[in-house]
């Protein structure tokens, strides 16, 4: 299976892509994992990424979709893969669609997460980051053992971060949307995407998609 996972920050893509990577030996790739893979390896594609973001400047969809390009490559991604968040934009996309077919890994399938803005506000405001080791919480849906205390740990240094207050999400999905509703007309007309309910809780979603992945079986 070599699959996308389109949908706003905090629809779940994540939560689940790690679900069904563990169920299906599939690699989770996420673009922020390979730009940090990439810059830490003193790649040249990483320090070409590097030099763009040092300067504040986006890293380009050019540079991007060659380091997908060559990550997908890598034995891990032989059973299939699961691209998490990427491609954002219209122009990833078809870079995306052009590159796969070159390196003989055309995407099977484009699971679009769609949540509404009262649910992707009531599970980022609700996540809690330890400012000490980076674990990530949730006050309903996955709080620390003792309140207010890393699991990990055992910091006291639990933070909202500055992406994750109300304010801060809605205007992020002001951007989501701009940048994406053209990536999703775009796998629609190519007949990939298929839609599920990110409002659900998680086994109700994973029902709805092992449902999908049964069908494009067959």
């Amino acid at each position: 299976m070599k699959l996308v996972f389109l949908g706003p920050p905090g629809a779940g893509k994540g939560t689940y892509a790690k679900v069904l990577a563990g169920r299906y030996e599939l690699a989770h790739i996420s673009t922020g994992d390979i730009l940090r893979a990439e810059m830490k390896g003193e790649t040249p594609l990483g320090k070409e990424a590097k030099s763009f973001i040092e300067s504040g400047a986006l890293v380009p969809d050019e540079l991007i979709i060659k380091m997908m390009g060559e990550r997908l490559l890598q034995s891990d991604c032989d059973k299939g893969f699961i691209l998490d968040g990427f491609p954002r934009t219209l122009a990833q996309g078809e870079g995306l669609e052009t590159m796969a077919r070159e390196i003989n890994r055309p995407i099977d399938e484009v699971i679009y997460f769609n949540a509404t803005e009262e649910t992707v506000v009531a599970r980022l405001s609700g996540r809690r980051v330890c400012g000490d080791c980076g674990a990530i919480y949730h006050i309903k849906n996955m709080p620390p053992k003792r309140d207010g205390i890393c699991d990990k740990c055992g910091s006291h240094n639990l933070i909202i971060r500055k992406d994750d207050e109300p304010k801060t999400i809605k205007n992020r999905l002001k951007v989501y949307e701009k940048e994406t509703a053209p990536l999703i007309a775009f796998y629609k007309n190519s007949g990939l995407l298929k839609e599920v309910s990110a409002d659900q809780e998680v086994d109700g979603l994973d029902s709805e998609i092992e449902k999908l992945l049964a069908a494009a079986k067959k």
